[in-house]
């Protein structure tokens, strides 16, 4: 005596799993895209903001490189 109907069991839908949910799919790659992106390019410009050129006003300039040049 053989019970052969119950071998290959029953798969269960689950409702939160992605790949199940197209549109839910989408929605999170676009977000998972979008905010990668905004978080690359804040790091940046705070990296920018932070080590960016400081101001030096004790440079000396050579007389002929000026404007109006002295020359010797």
């Amino acid at each position: 005596m053989t019970t052969d109907h119950n071998i290959h069991g029953t798969e269960l839908d689950n409702p939160v799993d992605i790949e199940l949910n197209k549109p839910s799919k989408s929605r999170f790659l676009f977000l998972l895209g979008f905010f990668g992106f905004f978080i690359f390019a804040w790091a940046g410009c705070y990296n920018l903001h932070e080590h960016g050129y400081k101001k030096n006003d004790n440079i000396t300039v050579p007389d002929n490189t000026l404007y109006e040049p002295k020359y010797k």
